[in-house]
């Protein structure tokens, strides 16, 4: 597939604007940056160039507006739409743009989570095999997963074509998905940091968000602990993900995707996280200069100084990933029973059952979850987790030790742990001893 030309609707946000960046960089496309003021868009056109460490693509950001649509549209070879996460407003943006389409025009949707099936829709007969689902992660020079998802129109030939494309030329990770609720990296990723919010306001009288945080840190295999993951997607963008997921699935883990009422209260008071400069945490300018990091207090609703939580688990798992010593890391914490190690051996256990049995539904295989969990959220795959619990058996045996019956009722552990491969990816450097 050719792509020379591409116009973005929508550039002035975070992904519109990253998304230019890899099309001008790698693809070494023309890319029109559609924006409503001109004002916005030349500005989103210095963020591109910055998100790609690439000055010189400026050359191939051309700032727009919508008034320029016919001219964007008419002559590009695909139009991506990145507006925000609305189904009112995306059908709105196509209802503009669709006179203005070629057909050969590719249309791709940046949708975090929307029906592409219902989106498709907007548009006429003739337009839908070319339209799809192509959903980068955040931010996509350092995360390189592209999920796609064709609707039931998609041309066979039009995506794969796609595919060929986001792969060689613009060196993306591509994983082909099905039209489900946030599709997989979402759906997987924030079952589980939802369900550390729901922790955070079990446990407040403990710590709350950064006991939980500290619990679920860079030794258990992400880059970037849940709940501080969350602020900085924006709670607001979390709300959106969550529940779309809880109003369109049914599954055993459907509770998980409620948000607390804690964290709807800081949404009210648009307090989305670090796009907003507090959240579940705060970053302060002390009168010195120095930063520091402030976290809410569930319990009394203000913002205290961020703990530093000494668990005797995560000291031990810590002290022996510095020296290489992964097989004794996972004995501390499964012979550690405190209400600490038993939390984070349960999110583990429950993070592999829960992204195998979406794999299994959305993916295109039994690797696909590892795929976006590595190259999208920079997290431990699911498979890779088992291979550091020594393999299956080893993994299954702890299961059944460590998590509640009432779990264990709801699902076949047994049918989702069959067959399953080893990883392609290697779990030690997911462990950060830290």
């Amino acid at each position: 597939m050719n792509i020379k030309t591409v116009t973005v609707i929508g550039a002035n946000g975070t992904m519109g604007c990253n998304v230019s960046g890899i099309f001008a960089s790698f693809g070494d496309a023309k890319v029109y940056m559609v924006c409503r003021e001109l004002e916005a868009a030349e500005k989103a056109k210095a963020k591109a160039s910055f998100s790609v460490k690439a000055e010189a693509i400026g050359k191939n950001l051309i700032p727009m507006i919508y008034d320029d649509l016919e001219k964007c549209i008419s002559s590009s070879d695909l139009v991506f739409e990145s507006v925000s996460e609305d189904i009112r407003i995306k059908k709105h943006v196509y209802m503009k743009i669709a006179k203005y389409l070629q057909p050969r025009t590719v249309i791709g949707t940046g949708t975090s989570g929307l029906s592409i099936n219902e989106i498709s829709e907007c548009f006429d007969e003739i337009v839908r095999p070319n339209f799809m689902g192509i959903h980068m992660y955040n931010p996509p020079y350092n995360m390189t997963l592209c999920e796609i998802i064709p609707s039931k129109y998609t041309d066979v030939n039009v995506l794969n074509g796609m595919k060929t494309y986001l792969k060689c030329v613009l060196h993306r990770n591509v994983v082909e998905v099905k039209d489900k609720p946030a599709f997989m990296g979402n759906r997987i990723g924030f079952q589980f940091i939802n369900e550390a919010l729901q922790f955070a306001e079990t446990y407040k009288d403990n710590g709350g968000i950064d006991y939980i945080d500290s619990i679920l840190g860079p030794f258990t295999g992400r880059s970037m602990a849940p709940l501080t993951t969350s602020d900085f997607v924006g709670l607001d963008v979390h709300k959106a993900i969550v529940d779309n997921v809880y109003n369109n699935t049914e599954d055993y883990a459907h509770e998980t995707f409620v948000m607390p009422e804690f964290a709807l209260k800081l949404i009210s008071e648009h307090k989305f996280g670090r796009k907003s400069s507090c959240g579940l945490y705060q970053s302060v300018v002390n009168s010195d200069g120095t930063k520091s990091i402030n976290v809410y207090d569930i319990d009394t609703g203000v913002y205290r100084a961020k703990e530093k939580y000494i668990f005797p688990f995560a000291k031990q798992m810590i002290k022996e990933l510095k020296v290489g010593n992964y097989t004794r890391a996972f004995e501390r914490l499964i012979n550690n029973y405190s209400i600490e190690a038993t939390i984070c051996i349960q999110f583990l256990i429950k993070y592999v059952i829960y992204g195998l049995a979406t794999t299994k539904s959305i993916g295109e295989n039994i690797h696909s979850a590892d795929n976006v969990m590595a190259t999208g959220f920079n997290w431990i795959p699911p498979l890779a987790v088992i291979d550091a619990f020594s393999g299956v058996e080893t993994f299954k045996k702890v299961a059944h030790e460590k998590l509640t019956e009432d779990f264990l009722s709801k699902i076949d552990i047994d049918e989702i742990l069959r067959n399953v491969p080893k990883s392609k990816y290697d779990f030690r450097p997911f462990f950060k001893a830290k």
